[in-house]
């Protein structure tokens, strides 16, 4: 029988048969899902919103009483949304602020390694530390793009992570060593973008 022939009770039914269906197979896939671990989650890709995610992924840890450490390693001391908000949770979250710009601004690239070395040196302690439950570091693929840190460094550094321990990277151009060593990788593709138009950042949507 078509669907345009059946009643509504009839494709209540139909509907409620296939969503059983669907659901037993989900929970036979999800009773396979056994191990639990911390993951390496990289954002990367030419599309908006690879931090906006991470952050989200940050403010749902702190929701659930983690504790969570993060880097910057490329934006500056901005004023953002998103710092003002983590303010309000204390010691349960640790901000370092460790980039100077970007390296278009600066134009000092021994300025620029300078201070990637410096926050990573930084990221490894919180990596280090078992009072963190999750760490992020922002833009860490930018300076790996432009080679101001050792990517085989890097990458061994986060494949002997504290097993339970989440860490995120984000920023365009990941290095294909870091994809290949994350468990999860989500890639942003960029459809449209309002800057394309003449429209500059808005409060609340970039910072």
């Amino acid at each position: 029988m078509k669907k345009s022939e059946m009643s509504e009770s009839e494709l209540d039914a139909r509907h409620a048969e296939k969503m059983r269906r669907k659901k037993e197979a989900r929970d036979k896939i999800i009773a396979t899902k056994t191990v639990e671990k911390g993951l390496l989650i990289v954002h990367t890709g030419k599309g908006k919103g690879k931090s906006t995610a991470a952050f989200g992924l940050v403010f749902r840890a702190l929701g659930n009483g983690m504790k969570v450490g993060i880097v910057q390693f490329v934006k500056g001391k901005w004023e953002t949304g998103e710092r003002a908000a983590l303010d309000r949770f204390g010691d349960q979250v640790t901000i370092n602020t460790m980039g100077e710009g970007f390296t278009w601004e600066t134009q000092d690239r021994q300025r620029d390694i300078e201070a990637a070395r410096q926050a990573w040196e930084t990221a490894k302690k919180l990596i280090a530390d078992d009072d963190y439950q999750m760490v992020l570091l922002d833009e860490l693929n930018i300076v790996l793009r432009y080679d101001y840190l050792d990517v085989a460094e890097i990458v061994e550094t986060l494949k002997s992570k504290p097993e339970m321990k989440h860490v995120i990277v984000t920023g365009r151009n990941a290095k294909d060593e870091l994809i290949e060593a994350a468990d999860l990788v989500t890639d942003m593709t960029q459809i449209k973008h309002p800057f394309r138009s003449g429209v500059k950042a808005q409060v609340g949507i970039e910072f």
